[in-house]
């Protein structure tokens, strides 16, 4: 049975993207040894897309795109594109300290229940 997922983000500033997860979105961390840290989650989803090229994305998920994005920037974080509203929900992309580039959206689409 699948008890959940584990993301990696590749990073050149591995400790900047870190910040960003542990001082401004304040998610939860254990030391797994040496500083590398493993963050806590709220429940996620995945999705999977037809493409001409296999690759990965990684989207945080909020309840209010406009509200969040502006909070991210008095914290310092760059929103990179504007909000865009999608079939499936509004989304815009962060520029993390790191240099690193998430998405970010607001999900219009229904959601599944956390899997137990």
């Amino acid at each position: 049975m699948i008890t959940g997922v584990h993301a990696i983000l590749f990073s050149k500033q591995a400790e900047a993207a870190r910040s960003f997860f542990k001082d401004v979105l304040k998610l939860d961390s254990v030391d797994a040894g040496g500083g590398w840290l493993i963050f806590a989650l709220p429940p996620a989803e995945l999705a999977i897309h037809p493409d001409e090229h296999s690759s990965q994305e990684l989207y945080l998920i909020c309840d209010d795109v406009k509200r969040t994005t502006e909070e991210l920037k008095t914290q310092g974080v760059e929103v990179i594109a504007p909000i865009t509203d999608q079939r499936w929900g509004l989304v815009t992309r962060l520029r993390l300290p790191s240099g690193d580039e998430i998405g970010i959206y607001e999900p219009r689409h229904p959601q599944p229940t956390p899997a137990r």
